[in-house]
């Protein structure tokens, strides 16, 4: 049997992926072909989307952009032996923009069945919870602090730090909250993992209940992401039929179990204790503080709330040690961050690399500078309550500090591109029309 992956990413979807995977299958029936069509999540290059890969001998084979009614043609081609086609990629991994990037987060994202427990653990999925389980829960605080993973979801506070203060915490209940409430214009790093490898999202979360002596998770998600929302409910559902989540934890005697819950897309409700509270089914506003979450958080209780990158980069820390996260990267910032390229690129999608390219360098030689052809004029980092960073500053390295150091904010890793033609004056009324929309200014 011949396995075709075609994306379920929403990516994907937008552009036809949905009636391209119907079509196989038609056509498939139709020629008595033995095939299986496996949704996976996106490679990222969302410039080649719908990339649908082919499992041959030579390995999985790429073709793409695929439109709807393009699947006789690549049949006849031969495309399911990896059949030379117009749209031949060849190896995806071997695409420059793929090739270039360290993938630790998102090392499965595109290459696994998404809601396959199997396929996920043949990936090395639950290697990080099986060392977390076999240490104690201050062992397991120790490694992410000594990994130098900070929040990934803009604030860039020391999630050891955090997670610490919650295992510290005297209480009859603990909670871990995942924030998926991807606010900010351009980003989709959160809901790649949600629909791509939602299991790593859900391993970190129980490694992080480990830790910090929690039962109990949950991931908060935006309205906006139906797809994500779909995969998220049902890889819960199998992970705690498999024994990975409920009473004990892979047979540990450890409970954690994980519950969805959807908002209703606020931008406010990004900021943490605005969370909190559409969590507990009040109105999305900000809280005062202290107290802090860590020590008063969801109902009342110690509570650690952090973004789905962030946990989801605690498998690969647990699994290949504090030491090897923490070679990656620069200065303050370590590890890895997943740099979402949008706006006008020519090669727009997701970036995983290590902290410490220049603005440069991710323009240029990853974007591929601008889809118009135009000079670029200026990046939008950090959504709209980020900054604009003209080419003047594009020697800028991607790291919190540097950023910081010019009055801008990495945030979530978005980076918009404009070229020459765009009015900046606009933008930046557009920006703050979005903040006196969305955001009450209280969170910032």
């Amino acid at each position: 049997m011949t396995r075709v992956f075609i994306p379920l990413d929403s990516f994907a979807v937008a552009c036809g992926a949905d009636e391209i995977a119907e079509e196989l299958a038609l056509a498939a029936a139709a020629r008595g072909l033995d095939i299986a069509i496996v949704r996976n999540g996106s490679r990222g290059m969302a410039w080649l989307e719908p990339m649908i890969e082919v499992e041959t001998v030579e390995g999985r084979i790429a073709y793409g952009p695929i439109e709807p009614g393009e699947i006789d043609a690549l049949l006849k081609a031969g495309f399911l032996d990896g059949g030379v086609h117009p749209k031949r990629i060849g190896n995806p991994e071997a695409v420059p923009f793929f090739a270039k990037q360290t993938r630790l987060t998102f090392k499965r994202c595109g290459i696994t069945d998404p809601l396959s427990l199997d396929d996920y653990r043949a990936h090395g999925g639950l290697d990080g919870l099986a060392r977390a389980l076999a240490i104690d829960a201050a062992g397991i605080v120790k490694e992410v602090t000594e990994s130098g993973l900070r929040g990934r979801g803009g604030a860039g506070f020391p999630t050891g730090i955090k997670w610490n203060t919650v295992l510290e915490a005297e209480a009859d209940r603990k909670y871990i909250v995942a924030n998926a409430d991807e606010g900010d214009s351009g980003t989709f790093a959160d809901r790649m993992i949600m629909e791509g490898d939602p299991f790593c999202l859900i391993e970190g979360m129980t490694i992080a209940g480990l830790a910090t002596k929690a039962t109990k998770g949950f991931i908060y998600l935006r309205s906006e992401y139906p797809i994500a929302i779909r995969v998220m409910t049902e890889a819960v559902a199998r992970a705690r039929a498999a024994g990975v989540l409920g009473a004990s934890v892979m047979g540990s005697g450890h409970a954690f179990d994980i519950e969805v819950r959807v908002g209703a897309g606020a931008y406010v409700c990004g900021e943490e204790t605005s969370l909190l509270e559409s969590l507990e089914g009040k109105r999305g506003q900000v809280r005062a503080k202290p107290p802090l979450p860590a020590h008063k958080g969801l109902f009342g209780k110690p509570t650690v709330i952090n973004n789905v990158i962030t946990l989801a980069s605690v498998p690969s820390i647990m699994a290949d040690g504090a030491a090897h996260y923490r070679d990656f990267g620069m200065g303050r910032s370590r590890g890895t961050i997943p740099l979402q390229i949008g706006g006008n690129a020519r090669h727009g999608g997701l970036f995983e690399t290590a902290f410490g390219l220049t603005l440069g360098e991710i323009v240029d030689a990853i974007g591929g500078g601008t889809a118009s052809g135009k000079p670029v004029r200026a990046v939008q980092v950090g959504g709209p309550l980020g900054a604009y960073f003209p080419r003047a500053l594009f020697d800028t390295p991607f790291d919190y500090e540097a950023f910081a150091a010019r009055d801008g904010l990495i945030g979530h890793g978005g980076v918009v591109v404009f070229d020459d033609t765009v009015d900046l004056a606009k933008q930046a009324r557009f920006a703050m029309e979005i903040c006196s929309a969305e955001s009450c200014g209280k969170c910032t």
